[in-house]
């Protein structure tokens, strides 16, 4: 390919990665929103999170981007440029899966923890942030990496409005070079580059955040090893033989 078909492929590059970390942003804020929703103890709400999830899960992606794009200016008079639309409708879409991923991991977490919480007087906000997600979020990952890969993937769906993504810029250079073959195998590999380097960071995440699940804040290993005993009793007893020092005496 030539100089200028390559900088028409690396524009559709950034178009798409801008349109991947847009549209995750709007469904994890969804998802979290959605999920935690759905484990509320007011029934209405679970009603409402679950309408919302069953209708956009039920739906595809591809009429939800048609619709956001070509049917809300008609009825509301609203035009979104194509990044927003594809950003919105994608972002509605799969935050729906990423909120049975947060409910499912919040109902996974021992009861015994929200019982602790109730019995410190914790309000459900501070149980919800103190005590189930920092558990249920590191149980998240795997399943949102794999609805991050499935959202790269659906990002194709946006050159239908034409946008200049990846899938769109390959299919001009394809025209241009009548050469389907050479240029659909580029693409493949460049998907596939990306998801790697996703799933790598999604690993990493995954680790370090079950690094940090169930050790104290603020001290280290060794702080801890050598920390001396304050309660209990071990400290009875050394508070005992320092009265009966001073009784004596």
């Amino acid at each position: 390919m030539t100089s200028g078909l390559w900088e028409l492929v690396l524009q559709g590059i950034w178009v798409t990665v801008q349109l991947l970390v847009l549209s995750a942003l709007v469904a994890a804020a969804v998802a979290f929103g959605v999920g935690m929703a759905r484990t509320h103890r007011l029934w209405i709400v679970r009603f409402l999170a679950g309408v919302y999830t069953e209708v956009f899960r039920g739906t595809s992606a591809l009429i939800m981007i048609f619709w956001v794009f070509f049917v809300l200016p008609v009825a509301f008079g609203w035009q979104l440029v194509p990044l927003w639309a594809g950003t919105l409708a994608l972002g509605l879409t799969y935050g729906a899966y990423g909120a049975e991923i947060v409910r499912g991991a919040l109902n996974s977490v021992d009861p015994a923890q929200r019982e602790g919480g109730i019995a410190l007087s914790f309000t459900p906000w501070q149980r919800m942030r103190l005590i189930l997600l920092p558990q249920a979020v590191p149980e998240m990952i795997p399943s949102f990496t794999n609805l991050l890969v499935e959202l790269l993937k659906g990002t194709a769906l946006v050159s239908i409005t034409g946008m200049g993504d990846l899938a769109f810029s390959a299919n001009l250079v394809r025209l241009a070079l009548q050469q389907s073959a050479e240029i659909y195998t580029y693409i493949l590999l460049i998907y596939f580059v990306i998801a790697f380097l996703l799933t790598r960071g999604m690993r990493g995440l995954e680790r370090k955040l079950k690094a940090g699940v169930g050790k104290p804040v603020g001290r280290t290993p060794d702080q801890e090893l050598h920390r001396p005993e304050t309660t209990g009793v071990g400290a009875a007893g050394s508070l005992g033989g320092v009265g009966a020092g001073g009784a004596s005496s």
